[in-house]
């Protein structure tokens, strides 16, 4: 009898130190989400596990945990992701974390945040359909285009200092821009887009546009494409203070170097 009881509580100990699941359903991104939460408690922050070299990639995966239990991601076709090819913080709190699902579609992944407030887990999709003819060509997942600058699919580009998502407005409502990020304006709003044929311009902050067409001999010569662009245009602010780039009036025009970021 004496085995028996003991057997029992053992086997409850056991299970009670075994670490769980539990699946949150992702929402779509809104506008006024705010992911730069202070935790309350050292207990309210996320913790980025290393699992396992996976058999798709020669490449670590990732979980994540809130406390002791690990966070699967439910989200149709997704469904039961709990294994990320990508997971990094953006913000320095550690309450917020971008993924990216481990699976066989590789840049072609779904990403979302995973982010706790005041002990309460949310997960956010950062994923929009999309229709467009060269897709796989500009599908490029995370892009790093500086310390704390990323670029999500030309779809989202977020702010690691400071938390923030803005969503960049389509060319096309029903694709994401095809074309390559090119530079942006020195303040860092404004991101240029190399399309087939022009600058795509948006602001990440108003979502104003506006869409330069470039000359197909500028665009066929890659290799002096971005000193053409310094030499030949510059960056200029509209009644609204929002910059974008033009022709110069004046090609003798002197253009400070300083004005372009790429």
């Amino acid at each position: 009898m004496k085995i028996t009881l003991y057997a029992l509580l053992l086997s409850v100990v056991l299970f009670g130190c075994g670490k769980s699941e539990k699946a949150y359903k992702a929402r779509p991104f809104a506008a006024s989400d705010d992911f730069n939460v202070f935790p309350k408690s050292k207990k309210n922050v996320l913790t980025i596990i290393k699992t396992d070299s996976g058999a798709l990639a020669a490449a670590d995966r990732f979980a994540i945990q809130s406390k002791d239990t690990t966070i699967v991601i439910d989200d149709a076709p997704n469904a039961a992701a709990q294994k990320f090819i990508i997971a990094s913080f953006i913000n320095t709190q550690k309450t917020a974390v971008l993924v990216q699902v481990a699976n066989e579609t590789g840049k072609m992944a779904p990403f979302y945040i995973i982010s706790v407030n005041d002990g309460k887990t949310e997960v956010v999709s950062l994923n929009k359909p999309s229709k467009g003819a060269e897709d796989k060509k500009y599908t490029n997942g995370l892009e790093e285009l500086t310390r704390s600058n990323i670029l999500v699919n030309n779809d989202f580009f977020i702010t690691t200092i400071n938390s923030r998502v803005y969503p960049i407005k389509r060319q096309n409502q029903d694709e994401r821009i095809q074309g390559k990020f090119f530079m942006y304006s020195s303040d860092k709003t404004t991101l240029a887009f190399l399309t087939a044929n022009s600058l795509y311009q948006v602001n990440r902050a108003t979502g104003e546009t506006f869409n330069l067409p470039l000359p197909a001999a500028l665009i066929n010569e890659p290799e002096t494409l971005v000193g053409n662009i310094q030499r030949d245009y510059t960056w200029v602010a509209n009644a609204n203070g929002t910059s974008f780039l033009k022709k110069n009036a004046d090609d003798d025009r002197i253009v400070d170097i300083k004005e372009f970021k790429h």
